[in-house]
């Protein structure tokens, strides 16, 4: 364990350390700081009232899987008994003072404000969902699918059988999610979409197609290429979403159409990009001294882009945590942030699928060319019927086209291949080529995969090979 102290008249004095935000990068952040360093006073501020919802595990709380509402969180205030760790809900930082190393800060419950010293300043505030422009969203049963106020008031709704209609707005992950909790509620769902497919920027239109089919096996009417212009009703609750498409009925609608920064109040003292995004350096600082940003408000270097880029994900932010805080009282850390490659995963009813870094749509908008490859197979040798466990599997690879250096990757399946995607996610991290993974030693036996290993064999594929035989 390092220790810092300053050391005024023979007394030692602690580093006081600031963070804003509980989610993934506040709690890594704390984390950190006990195992590394002794004298230092941990302060983290929290605006929200519960400390730190865990919105990832809401699908898994509408569908009854957790043991509580309450239990969905990273962290409760009492998991850090330590006399130097003060969790603090309900206060809001409004404004950073540089010069005096200040912040200044809103007790939620009061109103009154106080100034607070620091030493070493750490920003997680996050990202907020976004709530479409539109007439009609103050009508009530109009949702956001983010945090445990939301989660609890969708969760009433899905319980009420007077609710028949539900539509959700925006066809990622969060309202997939929700589309799919609901249809498991026995609602009539809608899944609308200003894009062309479901999961479009996450995944190529090989394995969306998939999903999609599958997505309306299950009840879920799709609708994309939607502009919505309002939401409507009577009484003050929404009955319809109007679009070009034509009036939905609604009982209840939950947006799902994106996050912005939560950085609205840094404007004009932490430097931000055109969209609200905090910049920061490749050693994770702002442009004030002994100020850093980490987590969804920033962009993430990517390794496979080689560039910094969106990347919402609470992987990312405990990566970075670990970094910032292990180098966070060297002048000029030693190394800088070795940056992150992207890796998810999510069940669609039967299906499950994961991908990491780059795919065509997020290699496009970072300009990065690519080469891409898809492979079908059955998980196991052919003499294994598919009613014994030998689903379909399909697998997407991304690659530089000159070098062969793997930038990105999915694979898809009603049986649960997900590991697979850790796989790519270190074979992108570690800059292999395609030829790497072709050959990788991976291990064989026909209750699990074949000869070759499906990521083998898709490298393989990728590369204009022979077709190993499915016998």
């Amino acid at each position: 364990m390092l220790i810092y102290s300053q050391k005024l008249g023979g007394i030692n004095v602690k580093k006081k350390i600031i963070i804003v935000g509980a989610s993934h990068g506040g709690h890594q952040s704390i984390l950190e700081l006990l195992s590394r360093y002794e004298d230092i006073d941990i302060t983290l501020f929290e605006a929200g009232n519960f400390v730190s919802f865990m919105s990832c595990g809401m699908e898994l709380y509408l569908e009854n899987s957790v043991t509580d509402v309450n239990a969905v969180r990273n962290f409760r205030p009492e998991s850090f008994p330590q006399e130097n760790v003060h969790i603090l809900n309900n206060h809001q930082v409004t404004k950073i003072n540089s010069d005096k190393r200040t912040v200044f800060v809103t007790d939620l419950e009061n109103g009154k404000q106080t100034e607070e010293a620091y030493d070493k300043l750490i920003l997680s505030s996050g990202v907020n969902p976004k709530s479409l422009p539109i007439a009609g969203n103050e009508l009530e049963n109009v949702y956001l699918m983010r945090g445990y106020d939301w989660a609890t008031k969708i969760k009433s709704k899905l319980e009420n059988p007077e609710v028949k209609n539900i539509t959700v707005v925006g066809a990622g992950y969060i309202g997939i999610e929700a589309a799919e909790a609901a249809v498991k509620a026995g609602k009539h769902v809608t899944l609308l979409d200003v894009i062309d497919r479901p999961l479009g920027t996450y995944l190529d239109s090989e394995l969306t197609d998939i999903i999609s089919a599958h997505l309306a096996d299950k009840g879920v009417e799709i609708h994309t290429g939607v502009k919505i212009s309002a939401f409507s009703g009577q009484n003050n609750k929404v009955q319809f979403v109007k679009s070009n498409q034509g009036d939905f009925p609604s009982d209840v609608v939950i947006q799902a159409a994106g996050v912005q920064p939560n950085t609205e109040w840094l404007k004009g003292t932490v430097a931000l990009d055109e969209r609200g995004w905090i910049k920061n350096d490749e050693y994770l600082r702002t442009n004030l001294p002994d100020v850093y940003a980490i987590g969804d408000a920033t962009l993430a270097y990517s390794i496979a882009a080689r560039k910094k880029v969106p990347v919402a994900l609470a992987t990312v932010a405990r990566r970075e945590a670990r970094y910032l805080v292990k180098h966070l009282f060297e002048k000029t850390p030693a190394v800088p942030f070795a940056g992150i490659v992207g890796s998810s995963a999510l069940s669609v009813f039967d299906y499950h699928f994961a991908q990491s870094g780059l795919n065509s749509f997020t290699a496009e908008r970072a300009g990065v060319k690519i080469a891409s490859s898809f492979y079908e197979d059955t998980l196991r040798p052919s003499y294994v019927p598919e009613d014994k466990g030998n689903p379909k599997v399909y697998v997407k690879l991304f690659f530089d086209p000159e070098t062969h250096r793997l930038l990105g990757g999915a694979v898809l399946s009603t049986y649960d291949i997900t590991a697979q995607g850790n796989v790519l996610a270190l074979a992108i991290s570690h800059q292999l080529k395609v030829e790497d993974l072709a050959e990788a030693d991976f291990f064989f036996q026909p209750g699990f995969d074949r000869q070759w290993s499906l990521l083998n064999l898709a490298a393989q594929h990728a590369l204009g090979e022979v077709e190993f035989t499915r016998k």
